[in-house]
């Protein structure tokens, strides 16, 4: 029998976007399926008077607080004010800056917001976003040799968000869907420098989720057959006698998350160069 789902609250206080602090509250509060967070997020936290506002914000809703501050006055203040009321704290960051400057002998720079710097990381993946978006769904197909990786598949197996992700970590990223009896475009089949992936899944996963898509007007498929089984299973037998006949590694993301797949993919990536 299952138990009834708790709720508690989570504080995630950060000097700059958050986006540390809520992957690694979401990765602890994942391992606990009868309890559910309620976030509350405190991006840019950088002054005293901010971070007593937020305390104004945690009295009215006590609960775990982690947070990621690199001034240590701050980083003080906000353990001080934790301990008189008796609230769990964790500064995330910390334990593993102690690791790098015990490692590298020298200790850290302290810099808010330094993994967000415009340098020449960040630019190359804003390049691959735009590169991505502008190939997505099989657009622009005449010049699939630009991207890192090609994802194919039929309607519904996670190509575009799956697409996204990895352009967020700077990996440019086409996709180009495949429709039962049509071949894949010849630029793709030419192509020498992208690794080019089937993404594939069962047929019940993917009639659920396209039952729950909102279909448009579109004449172009009937909606009977978009969700039968078992011409989504020829649609895949067909996608995979694509991938085989070209040597085209698979993947099969029916249990698996958009970052398990993409996961998967730059594995892949690092085998093949």
């Amino acid at each position: 029998m299952n138990k009834p789902q708790s709720f508690f609250h989570l504080h995630l206080i950060s000097d700059a976007t958050g986006e540390t602090l809520l992957a690694a509250g979401r990765a602890a509060s994942a391992q606990y399926k009868d309890a559910r967070a309620i976030e509350h997020i405190y991006p840019l936290i950088r002054t005293e008077k901010q971070v007593a506002k937020v305390f104004e914000d945690i009295e009215e809703e006590p609960g775990i607080i982690l947070y990621t501050v690199v001034d240590q006055k701050l980083a003080r203040g906000i353990d001080e004010r934790c301990a008189t009321m008796g609230l769990p704290c964790v500064s995330v960051l910390e334990p593993v800056l102690t690791v790098f400057q015990s490692y590298l002998g020298t200790p850290a720079g302290r810099r808010v917001g330094a993994q967000h710097v415009l340098d020449a990381e960040y630019f190359r993946r804003i390049d691959a976003l735009n590169f991505t978006m502008d190939h997505d769904d099989g657009q622009l197909p005449a010049n699939m040799d630009d991207a890192d990786v090609v994802l194919i598949g039929i309607s519904r197996t996670s190509k575009t968000p799956t697409s996204i992700y990895l352009a967020n970590r700077g990996i440019k990223t086409a996709n180009i869907p495949i429709v039962l009896g049509v071949p894949v475009p010849e630029s793709l089949v030419s192509a020498s420098k992208p690794l080019i992936v089937g993404l594939i899944a069962t047929a019940e996963r993917i009639s659920h989720v396209r039952q729950n898509r909102i279909l448009g007007n579109s004449s172009s498929y009937v909606p009977t057959d978009y969700v039968d089984r078992a011409a989504i299973n020829e649609e895949l037998a067909y996608a995979r006698q694509i991938c085989t006949r070209h040597g085209w590694p698979m993947i099969d993301v029916s249990r698996r998350s958009i970052e398990e797949t993409a996961a998967a993919i730059v594995a892949l990536r690092g085998k093949t160069r």
